[in-house]
């Protein structure tokens, strides 16, 4: 197996990865998750892949997100036989630190960008994707400005815009001691308490700049061009994003699907894995 630093210079690295994991028995596939560091847009951004199947598919979390506080149940539970799964750290979060993470108005397109150039330093020519959250945001820009290499999207906790009200919520939010322990540990445990503070309070601080300087525009523009078939997932209890999100992707991305979990809140894909790796797996090879 080639250094990381090896990797990093050399694009058929991930295919040699895949022609390695072939080899290996069912079990091993099933169990096997290879963490890896590559050079993006002069950044050093961490990705984990799994699996070998043909069917490529990169993993976005959400907010401060990484692949393993966002994408455990996706790692270990998905099917490995018919896909490939690549988790992948945006810039200053998770194992893709440093750098720090700063916060320019559109962070939403440079994390797009950071992704669709480590998807072409890979030499991956076709791409589907889970978006979770923010991670559901950069997926639509992507898909967007990149049809040509997005096939399919899943995106649950998205939105394309923010209005004052989401905004009073997200401000409400911003002390993370007001989160309850069980949400709050994951991020604790991996920033410590003076990164995970400053950056979720810079988080808000950034989508009330999209309110201030965009009137809330995320990505609204962007939707009618996308071309990618798009499945929509939302969880009716999610307590950050209204039900007028996704009725609002689902009204303007051409083609797409809605489907409702009665039960599921923002991280549905962590509560109810099963029912949403089943979804998005029959989703991606319908």
């Amino acid at each position: 197996m080639r250094s990381n630093t090896e990797a990093m210079h050399d694009p058929r690295f991930f295919t040699l990865v895949q022609h390695a994991q072939s080899k290996m028995l069912d079990e091993q596939r099933r169990s096997g998750i290879l963490s890896h560091k590559i050079e993006v847009n002069r950044v050093r951004l961490q990705f984990e892949t799994t699996g070998d199947g043909s069917h490529v598919i990169l993993l976005l979390p959400g907010a401060l997100g990484s692949s393993r506080t966002d994408f455990t149940r996706q790692l270990s539970d998905f099917n490995k036989h018919d896909f490939t799964l690549i988790a992948m750290d945006p810039r200053g979060f998770g194992k893709s630190i440093p750098p720090e993470r700063d916060w320019p108005l559109e962070f939403l397109q440079r994390d797009a960008e950071d992704a669709i150039e480590l998807v072409k330093k890979l030499g991956i020519e076709k791409v589907s994707i889970l978006g979770f959250s923010d991670g559901g945001n950069v997926a639509m820009i992507m898909a967007a400005r990149y049809p040509e290499i997005v096939a399919k999207l899943v995106i649950w906790g998205a939105n394309a815009y923010i209005t004052e009200k989401d905004m009073e919520m997200y401000r409400s939010l911003q002390d993370i001691w007001s989160w309850s322990e069980k949400m709050r540990t994951p991020f604790m445990a991996l920033y410590g308490e003076a990164y995970f503070k400053q950056c979720w309070e810079d988080w808000v601080n950034a989508y009330g700049a999209y309110v201030e300087k965009r009137n809330g525009d995320i990505c609204k523009d962007d939707l009618e061009n996308i071309r990618a078939k798009t499945l929509i997932i939302h969880g009716l209890k999610d307590p950050l994003v209204a039900l007028e999100h996704p009725d609002y992707l689902h009204s303007h991305i051409r083609g797409s699907k809605l489907y409702i979990m009665p039960e599921g809140k923002h991280n549905l894909h962590i509560r109810y894995y099963r029912e949403f790796n089943f979804l998005a797996e029959h989703f991606l090879k319908d």
